[in-house]
């Protein structure tokens, strides 16, 4: 079982007026086969925690410690968190041209396992894959991201998800900007992920609209750089209903 164990985590971001204070001593623990929803206002924290689990040099670590599967992880470079099973879905995924989607996929793919994968075999994989998001294979030739729409981008970031298999999966607000269509191929994507490989989600987002297509075992509500409270399900439907202003935010 793959354990992320994130412990009193403490984060700043160098600004103008010097180091700004984002997390403020957060507790959570991931494992294989959970998925836990990180909700909470703009500005709680949601998306530092994210980054700074890849390894953002943005994002300055202060304090704290984060264990995956018995390794330090913030002793870690991007590439070596990669490797280690961390995969992390960005909010505003980026355009690489020049790149193929194809190159790019498959050299992950090398660097990750450590050897290429066998190519008919990959090339299956990539097909069945893109058929399952409902993404045209001429996409395979096109620049990374460059001229994708807002959902084809996400798509693509679940494609690579599915195909890397990492351990644990860390979503930034995979729904925003997705219509209703997008929306439900997405999660099943992220389903399917989650019933071959065990995946470990952390799920980031504002609403409750994805939670409807993926169930969260647990939410966490982060206010202010903390979780302010946490619960199964019903906390989702309670936010819902009630929003952040009991919270103060």
């Amino acid at each position: 079982m793959t354990v992320l164990d994130i412990r009193d985590l403490h984060v700043s971001v160098d600004t103008a007026e010097g180091a700004k204070p984002i997390l403020r001593g957060v507790d959570l623990t991931v494992r294989s086969g959970e998925t836990h929803a990180i909700m909470g206002p703009n500005g709680s924290g949601k998306s530092t925690l994210a980054y700074s689990l890849a390894g953002h040099p943005k994002y300055r670590v202060t304090s704290g410690s984060v264990i995956l599967d018995g390794q330090d992880l913030l002793a870690m470079s991007v590439d070596q968190r990669a490797k280690a099973g961390l995969f992390l879905a960005m909010q505003y995924p980026v355009e690489v041209p020049g790149v193929t989607v194809s190159n790019f996929l498959r050299t992950a793919k090398t660097a990750i396992d450590g050897e290429a994968p066998p190519l008919r075999r990959w090339v299956k994989d990539v097909r069945v894959a893109m058929e399952a998001l409902r993404m045209d294979p001429q996409f395979a030739e096109r620049s990374v991201n460059e001229g994708f729409s807002g959902g084809e981008k996400k798509r693509h970031e679940i494609l690579q998800m599915e195909l890397l298999r990492p351990r644990i999966a860390i979503l930034d607000e995979t729904d925003s900007g997705l219509d209703v269509d997008a929306l439900r191929i997405v999660a099943e994507g992220v389903n399917r992920a989650k019933s071959t490989t065990d995946l470990g989600v952390m799920l980031i987002t504002h609403y409750t609209r994805v939670l409807q297509y993926i169930r969260p075992d647990f939410v966490h509500v982060f206010v202010a750089g903390r979780i302010a409270e946490q619960g199964g399900p019903e906390l989702a439907d309670r936010l819902e209903e009630e929003g952040y202003d009991r919270f103060g935010a």
